[in-house]
């Protein structure tokens, strides 16, 4: 376990390459990724005894836990690989250092849970609400189509990084749709994200890397674009541009797309 959790505190840093050898360097068929070790009933006893749940390190992969309710819930560097959450209430929960790769959270309900250290990779969290909520990991080709992240707390803390860069990692990631008002995604990465239609309202993207990202129809007014990475970006219909903050400044704005093409 302690392996595990080195590996996904070291895919927060560096370039993608060495992030790509961390994640091969874990045993992804191993069953302590891929097994339960509990039931959907075992977990439905725990519920009904009251109380937060405590299900902190525990194999969870492949379960289905749809619409349960985990508010509250300790998951630290639980493993739900796979896993069916849609629906389920995690508002508040612990979810530091797991490991849902392709699970399903769609609907589901985290506001204000803490991620810090996640791997959420290829997961589904079409219209969830991650309101409040600290996505400080790796939600490389997610699907967050429709989500709710007004709120969300996912800026890199320059005052703690003795591990390197900790921050969230969007890449690729589908957001389509969603609502970023008032989101810290300072120095996130952002680069080849979907954010067509997105509400990035006051959202703060200082130093983000928005790299070849799709922005087209956004609404960025009152974002903070201060040193965000525009190259090959597609800023094509904004929405409140003119009200933007510091859209001056952004880096490589002259290489970014800003008409569309015919």
């Amino acid at each position: 376990m302690r392996r595990l959790a080195l590996a996904v505190l070291v895919l927060m840093a560096g370039p993608a390459a060495a992030e790509q050898d961390m994640l091969l360097g874990a045993d992804m068929a191993s069953p302590a990724m891929t097994k339960a070790e509990m039931s959907r009933a075992d977990i439905e006893a725990l519920i009904a005894r009251g109380g937060p749940v405590d299900l902190s390190g525990k194999a969870l992969s492949g379960l289905d836990l749809s619409g349960l309710d985990l508010h509250g819930a300790n998951l630290r560097t639980a493993r739900l690989n796979k896993a069916s959450l849609r629906g389920t209430d995690l508002t508040g929960a612990n979810l530091e250092q797991s490991w849902f790769l392709k699970a399903d959270l769609s609907g589901a309900k985290l506001a204000g849970a803490r991620m810090f250290g996640i791997m959420a990779r290829d997961a589904n969290f079409s219209g969830a609400d991650l309101s409040q909520a600290i996505p400080i990991g790796d939600f490389r080709n997610a699907n967050l189509s429709g989500a709710n992240l007004a709120g969300l707390k996912g800026g890199a803390d320059l005052k703690n990084q003795s591990m390197g860069l900790m921050r969230t990692v969007f890449t690729s990631v589908n957001l389509t749709g969603a609502t970023l008002r008032g989101a810290d995604l300072g120095r996130a990465r952002l680069d080849y994200a979907d954010l067509r239609g997105a509400d990035l309202t006051d959202a703060v993207l200082t130093g983000a890397d928005l790299s070849g990202a799709n922005l087209t129809g956004a609404n960025v007014a009152g974002a903070e674009f201060k040193n965000a990475d525009v190259a090959g970006a597609r800023l094509v219909d904004l929405k409140g541009e003119d009200r933007a903050r510091d859209w001056a400044a952004r880096v490589n704005a002259e290489r970014a797309i800003t008409r569309a093409s015919r």
